[in-house]
């Protein structure tokens, strides 16, 4: 009997320090490196605030919905694998995948129509998910082809828009240039003098 209460009290006692340790001290360690000036923002999210308000983040690609899709002034993101509520990732669909030729079918007849363009100048990027189903970013060649529907919607010049989507493309990460979705749809706001 005497063992067994040695041993019950050397397991409590390793229990409470455990807890103190990874329960208390580990969290709070953490919590406190976070707060260290230049980690912050990446702490809490990356969120993207404009006058005092978040409206996205830099690392999350969230496709804007428009008021009225008829005259809709967004640029879109690429579409994402994840349905409403579910987490991000990737359909694990193969290119020969029924499923999946349908939804891209669809998704490029969706996006030939709103942009006024045959299915075939599509990029691909539009109507393919990422492994995230989260990208911020979206190939130039998919910016091009939103850019007259902007300018058309916004009131900008198509000139003006072209010059928005090159002040907002960058090789970072990959090196592959691509268009950051979030600053160009805040950048096109800013500049159409926040009507839309």
């Amino acid at each position: 009997m005497n063992t067994l209460v040695k041993q019950t009290w050397a397991g409590l006692r390793v229990l409470l320090v455990m807890t103190v340790l990874l329960g208390i001290l580990y969290p709070l360690a953490v919590w406190a490196i976070a707060r260290i000036p230049g980690l912050e923002a990446n702490a809490e999210g990356s969120v993207v605030t404009r006058n005092g308000q978040a409206v996205g983040s830099s690392l999350i690609g969230v496709d804007p919905v428009p008021a009225d899709p008829a005259h809709d002034p967004w640029f879109h993101t690429r579409p994402s694998a994840a349905g409403p509520g579910m987490p991000s990732g990737a359909s694990n669909q193969g290119p020969d995948n029924e499923d999946l030729v349908k939804a891209i079918e669809q998704r490029k007849a969706l996006i030939a129509g709103r942009e006024g363009v045959s299915p075939g100048e599509v990029p691909p990027d539009a109507v393919t998910a990422s492994g995230s189903g989260l990208d911020p970013a979206i190939s130039v060649a998919y910016a091009d082809l939103q850019a007259a529907r902007v300018a058309r919607n916004t009131g900008l010049s198509l000139d003006r828009v072209n010059q928005l989507i090159e002040q907002n493309t960058s090789g970072a990460g990959i090196g592959v240039p691509g268009v950051h979705v979030l600053p160009l749809n805040l950048a096109v706001r800013a500049a159409a003098g926040g009507a839309h």
